[in-house]
């Protein structure tokens, strides 16, 4: 008797049904074939437990299964539960009438429990899409295949609650989900607020022009100076993720899987942190069975790189294409897949290696030249992808032991939602251009027009503060948004004077 089910197999961030076709005949024999990997191959031993375990086997006669499409290979233990369903029906011990009505994923146990799947909501999307009535798979992924709304999501703890539900003795409820209410519920939800920042005042100040701009920063300052600290509080103040950008997110996240079990949507934008250890290919994603790097799971958040310099100068260069188009291709010899990877990026170092160059309080102990070639690890094309660059100096006391509470983030929050605004109706006709950091420089020469004043300053600016060439566009980017903030149609000489002071890097004299 042949039987279908269906399962789904994920590439990138979408998801491509996969038709399992059961054949049992006469005599003695077990192939499984459809560029099945070791994984799917060792599922024939843990169904087999599975059964047994639960008062059913699998028929001692020649079972044929065939994965298609056959050129796509088929990788992971979530085939185990689709698997054992076209066995059970083509050997009449469930029956078979519904099975092909369903997406069905999972893992399974020896004793018949399921155990949770990655890429459950992609999977969701294009079972609805190509019109399946539900998706079965394991109950820590309900709510994330809850999100979309139009199929029916069974959620199952074992194998006998699935054949239970097809054979009719008990049917499983659908998990239901409200996605509006769940997003909206959760879109403030912070474990850390900007008030819990003492002092550095003119750091929370950056740090708002570069939410309202999209603008990406780097951090310098000695250690303990509270860098880390103010850059983990910056999602705080990004402006809430709508629900395309929550469902985009989610579904990256799915594919990784780093959701949690008890977690539907995501609707906080990310904070991604990995350590400098991390590889090229642990940032931008790829692997043998390409998956999603630390930039793509940053994707409408933050990427936060604390100790720029003790990175690995190669996996600093591979962000530089990402960081432009805002997305990332992983080929292979036989596919490719992409990778979306639009993320703020917020570095953090130290101005040398011992940490205290230019501290008011403490001496530098690095040897003369050491500063410059310390810097020298970060390259000039990545630095010139970073439009703000801050000095962090030390809290003193005062400020520390100061009991009055701080500026809040929503209050921030709420400017920077207001500069967001005016940027919005600015770029209405610009595709894919959302904010002031993502200019081209025909858009530069539109929109940051600067008076006969403003012209006198920056050229004095960069003639006595040794500021390079490719500061230039990025002053007028920051004094942009800094206008916006202030509710100013036109860029004045004190936004530019601001932006100005936002280049410490760029000076000539800055590392002796």
């Amino acid at each position: 008797m042949l039987v279908k089910t269906f399962g789904s197999a994920v590439h990138g961030v979408d998801a491509t049904t996969i038709t399992i076709e059961v054949n049992i005949d006469k005599g003695i024999n077990f192939s499984l074939v459809g560029l099945p990997d070791s994984a799917v191959k060792e599922s024939q031993q843990r169904i087999d437990a599975a059964l047994t375990n639960t008062g059913f086997k699998i028929p001692g006669k020649k079972i044929t299964i065939n994965m298609a499409p056959a050129d796509i290979r088929k990788e992971g233990s979530a085939y185990d539960l689709p698997l054992a369903m076209g066995i059970l029906a083509a050997s009449d011990q469930i029956n078979s009438e519904e099975v092909g009505n369903y997406i069905i994923m999972g893992e399974l146990a020896l004793d018949g429990e399921l155990r949770p799947i990655k890429g459950t909501l992609p999977i969701a999307i294009q079972a609805k899409k190509e019109g399946f009535k539900g998706f079965i798979l394991p109950k820590q992924n309900a709510l994330e295949a809850a999100i979309v709304s139009g199929i029916d999501v069974l959620a199952a703890g074992n194998i006998k609650e699935v054949i239970d539900h097809f054979n009719g003795t008990e049917a499983i409820a659908p998990t239901i989900l409200n996605t509006r209410e769940e997003f909206f519920n959760r879109l403030n939800e912070f474990e850390v607020d900007f008030s819990d920042v003492k002092g550095q005042e003119n750091i929370k100040r950056a740090l708002e022009i570069a939410a309202a701009g999209g603008h990406n920063v780097i951090l310098i300052g000695p250690p303990g100076a509270g860098k880390t600290m103010l850059a983990k509080r910056l999602p705080t103040i990004l402006p809430p993720m709508n629900l395309h950008e929550a469902l985009e997110t989610t579904k990256i996240h799915s594919v990784a899987g780093k959701t949690k079990d008890a977690q539907g949507l995501i609707t906080g934008r990310p904070f991604r942190s990995p350590h400098h250890t991390i590889s090229d290919v642990a940032l931008v994603g790829g692997g043998g069975f390409p998956q999603p790097g630390e930039i793509s799971l940053a994707h409408n958040g933050v990427l936060f790189l604390d100790e720029l310099p003790e990175f690995k100068r190669t996996v600093l260069e591979v962000m530089r294409q990402p960081m432009e188009e805002r997305r990332v291709t992983i080929s292979r010899a036989r596919f490719s897949v992409d990778y979306p990877a639009s993320f703020m990026l917020v570095a953090s170092m130290n101005p040398c290696p011992c940490g205290y160059y230019n501290h008011p309080e403490k001496d530098c102990v690095c040897p003369p030249g050491v500063v410059q070639k310390y810097l020298n690890k970060i390259s000039g094309p990545l630095l010139d992808r970073i439009d703000i660059h801050i000095e962090v100096t030390p809290v003193n006391f005062d400020e520390l032991s100061d009991r009055r509470p701080a500026e809040p983030s929503e209050k921030v929050r709420e400017r920077v939602l207001e500069a967001r605004d005016v940027q919005n109706k600015r770029y209405e006709n610009n595709a894919g251009i959302y904010a002031n950091a993502q200019m081209s420089k025909q858009m530069i020469n539109q929109y940051c027009e600067i008076d006969t004043a403003g012209q006198a300053l920056l050229k004095r600016a960069m003639e006595r503060l040794g500021l390079s060439a490719r500061a230039y566009d990025r002053i007028l980017k920051v004094s942009r948004t800094i206008a916006d903030l202030a509710g100013s149609e036109r860029i004045l000489p004190e936004h530019l004077a601001e932006a100005i002071q936002y280049r410490s890097l760029d000076r000539e004299t800055w590392a002796g």
